[in-house]
């Protein structure tokens, strides 16, 4: 199962995946039922989570909703710490994740508006340097694993401040790796020397440490928020949690000219 799943998310595009993956899931999720682990997003419960990644980690996906671990950490996130479930907001979810969108779309209290360039499963056909909305138009923006595979991310992230609120605030997630500095040579342009380089073929970019301090040039304030060291062990392992995942809370800064 680990080496098919490898195969299938390193070369067949997302785009396609996104159509068809979660019928095949919802299939193998008959043979994974029990009580082991809870996927907090969907309410599933599974004797173990189906392996995900081109290096497939165990306990990943859930094959009921396709959450991974930091999907699960995100909506437990905004369960917790935010009033995303209850107050009335208006929200971009920007390259939208399928375990979210039914979701999120159901809740009375959001105008939910989903954008991507190529995915299918977006309403809005948007290209994030050139956010289609007007200046300060959303409470909340989403936009998880996107900028390690845009050609500016620093472009983006000023798309994405311009259309925040002045009170609003956003989560940007993407791979960061143990490197001290972002690894980024525009000169490398073949899909295998990309991969060995930045970890996938249609990246551009290697996230480091510096990840919240490089995106916060843009006018965004990034901050880094440690929620899943402050959660019990526990309910950690009940949910597959990442247990060192960073999430970037954004908040509107300066709009530069």
């Amino acid at each position: 199962m680990k080496t098919i799943i490898s195969f299938v998310i390193r070369y067949i595009p997302r785009k396609y995946l996104q159509l068809v993956s979660h019928l095949f899931l919802r299939v193998l999720a008959i043979f994974y039922k029990g009580n082991k682990v809870s996927c907090n997003v969907c309410g599933s419960n599974f004797r173990k989570f189906l392996p995900y990644g081109r290096k497939a980690r165990e306990n990943a996906l859930c094959p009921n909703c396709l959450s991974l671990e930091r999907h699960r950490l995100m909506w437990l996130f905004l369960q917790k710490e935010t009033e995303f479930f209850t107050k009335k907001l208006r929200v971009l979810h920007i390259a939208p994740e399928i375990c979210f969108i039914d979701r999120m779309e159901k809740l009375p209290n959001l105008e939910y508006i989903t954008a991507d360039l190529e995915s299918p499963l977006a309403k809005v056909k948007m290209d994030v340097h050139d956010i289609p909305f007007e200046a300060e138009s959303f409470d909340v923006v989403f936009c998880n694993h996107v900028m390690e595979h845009v050609e500016d991310d620093l472009l983006a992230c000023k798309e994405i401040n311009r259309v925040l609120k002045p009170e609003g605030w956003g989560i940007i997630q993407s791979p960061v790796y143990d490197l001290e500095k972002t690894l980024e040579d525009k000169s490398i342009t073949e899909p295998a020397e990309k991969e060995r380089r930045f970890g996938q073929r249609d990246h551009v970019r290697k996230y480091g440490k510096d990840y919240a301090q490089r995106l916060s040039k843009s006018g965004l304030n990034v901050t880094e928020n440690l929620f899943v060291k402050t959660l019990p062990d526990n309910l950690v392992e009940k949910h597959a949690l990442p247990e060192n995942e960073i999430i970037f809370l954004c908040r509107k800064g300066s709009v530069s000219p």
